[in-house]
């Protein structure tokens, strides 16, 4: 339902104004109240942040009693990955696998999640209901309410509270079926990127409709807190998850990939709480690991060492952050690896894996008519230069002005005015990359993933595989001596990285070629699948075989979909490995199945736009609504 906002927030906003002058002192100890709106998949299409077609009464009403902040990030453009980072106050990418979609972080069992350290300073926690944090974490264990029945309302009478209710009405899969609504196709402004279709737009206008929804929502639980007297005494954020549904913004490392509404009511009398007075913008970047920080700010507690972020309100505010750092590895089936920094006015990419276009098929996604009609003018060669990129091949790295150039088609490496900020962003990017021990460069289910296994410089050396990675993924032949060294490092990251940077010069490392072959041996079989490729790439018909035994049943899944994304890329050439790819395409395991049903798609000769690669039905079925969580 849509909430009235004259007859409900207006009054809220009324209230609040005129309670500045007259607002209760707080008792010592006293502790407010906070409660977490969080809605899912959408950026900041809100009219608080000047969207003309958007309508959001309720969060507007909010916004101009609460603090908006202009430049909010989350720190994986996907639910999973992100919601790790919210919940333990550490970068995914600090504790391998949590970096990648759908995994299981080993969360160390002397850390804490913040619904434990703010129960422990006195308050009653409930999440209602998604949880989804890719980790080893119970989710029972560690609020005092789980599940579609938890609430406020079910605290002990005079205990603070910290509620969590989540919001599912905008997550991608809402896409898959129109939402008729006020907005329409033809009002909608496409970014540069996207072919002009009636398919897209319609998309574009489903994603309004279900914001409004979403926000008739928020307006109702902020209601619902009105009711219970409880509003002038509660701290209330509303913030997205990660940031939009559409093509090129959910898992990938764009600006509409990272960029996330928040907004933040602080109450009279916690005004001295508060950065700025209500109504008030922050430009300054804020990112997702900021959160549990600014929960324990706000309750006065110590964060602990292992939180890498920044209290943005509360008793421990920290001072103004420069820098949002993002990343991504891999999104369901498709392996790749990112990382990217904003300041709110720019925005850098570094592309680890630059040899593997962004359009690869990913099954989720592609349920997207949108994203199906973008690939089918793909297919036909009716796209622009600036609309076909997304189907080639990758940079190493990206610049772009977010202010000139917010579709971000204008890469601006190579421009001497841009050098300095070049610079800059690449020197911040490294020294975070390391201050955070970032665990990208261990390929997944390898020996050396995790907060501490990756704390061993031995085990994982990461100011070598730093310099190794962009030696591998610069392109330039310079490299290729070093290279050729990394193939029999006794560590098998180095040999894995050396490989790598084989495959993406191609033809420029075939003299090279003969030190990869004995690496189609290798005892580490990730290695073996990218030496694989690179020679296969070559034409050597034993290193498609190679990939077609590493793709088989005898490996562990992880294995497996990295040979399949090397058929994947291989495409005609993988054809003899067809048997194993039709194996895969008959597997329980979901990312298994998905990347062979469309490779094997593809080389029958069956694969268009629109083919059922993601078996939707199958996915309905095992998570019925409401769930805890969405698939992807």
């Amino acid at each position: 339902m849509t909430v009235d906002r004259r007859s409900v927030l207006g009054a809220i906003v009324a209230g609040a104004s005129a309670g500045l002058a007259n607002a209760a002192p707080v008792s010592r100890g006293e502790k407010p109240n906070i409660l977490w709106v969080v809605s899912e998949d959408n950026n900041p299409w809100i009219g608080a942040y000047g969207d003309q077609l958007a309508r959001t009464p309720n969060i507007d009403a909010l916004a101009r009693r609460g603090i908006l902040y202009r430049n909010a990030y989350c720190n994986a453009p996907v639910c999973a990955p992100s919601r790790f980072g919210i919940l333990t106050g550490i970068y995914p990418e600090s504790c391998a696998p949590g970096n990648h979609m759908r995994a299981i972080g080993k969360v160390p069992h002397t850390f804490q999640t913040y619904p434990e350290l703010m129960r422990k300073a006195g308050y009653f926690c409930t999440n209602n209901a998604k949880t989804d944090y890719n980790s080893d974490v119970d989710p029972k264990a560690i609020w005092d309410g789980q599940g579609l029945a938890a609430h406020w309302r079910s605290r002990p009478k005079g205990q603070p509270f910290m509620a969590v209710f989540n919001y599912e009405t905008t997550h991608e899969s809402q896409l898959f079926r129109l939402t008729p609504g006020a907005v329409t196709g033809e009002q909608v402004k496409l970014p540069k990127y996207l072919p002009d279709t009636p398919a897209i737009r319609a998309d574009y206008a489903s994603y309004y409709n279900l914001i409004e929804k979403m926000d008739g929502q928020i307006g109702a639980r902020l209601a619902e807190l009105e009711a219970d007297g409880l509003t002038d005494d509660t701290i209330i954020f509303y913030y997205s998850d990660n940031g939009g549904s559409l093509p090129r913004s959910k898992r990938y490392c764009y600006d509409e990939g990272f960029r996330c509404a928040l907004i933040v009511s602080v109450p009279p009398k916690w005004r001295q709480l508060a950065p700025v007075a209500p109504g008030g913008v922050v430009e300054e970047p804020v990112s997702f690991i900021d959160l549990a920080p600014t929960l324990l700010s706000i309750a006065d507690v110590r964060q602990p060492p292992q939180m890498a972020g920044k209290a943005f309100l509360g008793h421990r505010r920290a001072p103004a952050q420069t820098y949002a750092f993002g990343m991504r590895n891999r999104m369901d089936e498709r392996i790749d690896f990112i990382r990217s920094v904003t300041d709110g006015r720019w925005r850098y990419i570094r592309n680890y894996m630059p040899h593997r276009p962004w359009g690869v098929v990913n099954a989720f996604e592609w349920l997207l008519k949108s994203y199906q009609d973008w690939e089918r003018h793909h297919l036909a060669g009716s796209l622009t230069p600036e609309q076909g990129r997304f189907f080639g091949p990758k940079p190493y790295e990206e610049l772009y002005d977010l202010t000139k150039d917010p579709d971000q088609i204008d890469n601006l490496m190579e421009n001497p005015a841009a050098r300095s900020h070049v610079e800059r962003f690449r020197s911040a990017l490294d020294a975070h990359m390391l201050l955070i021990c970032d665990n990208g460069f261990v390929p997944e289910s390898m020996a050396g993933e995790g907060w501490f296994e990756s704390r061993d410089k031995q085990r994982y050396p990461l100011k070598r595989l730093m310099t190794l990675g962009r030696q591998a993924a610069s392109r330039d032949p310079a490299h290729l001596p070093a290279l050729a060294a990394a193939l029999t490092d006794r560590n098998p990251m180095i040999r894995y990285w050396g490989a790598t940077g084989m495959l993406v010069l191609g033809p420029a490392a075939r003299n090279f070629h003969g030190a990869l072959e004995p690496l189609l041996d290798d005892r580490e079989p990730l290695v073996r699948v990218v030496a694989a490729e690179a020679l296969a790439s070559a034409g050597q018909a034993a290193a498609v075989a190679r990939l077609g035994e590493l793709a088989g049943p005898g490996q562990i899944w992880q294995v497996r979909l990295a040979a399949l994304n090397s058929l994947t890329a291989l495409g005609e050439t993988a054809r003899p490995a067809l048997a194993s790819i039709d194996a895969a395409a008959q597997e329980d395991q979901e990312y298994l199945r998905d990347a062979g049903r469309y490779l094997s798609a593809v080389l029958h000769g069956t694969y268009q736009p629109g083919y059922p690669v993601f078996e939707f039905d199958r996915m309905m079925k095992a998570f019925p609504k409401p769930a805890s969580h969405s698939p992807s």
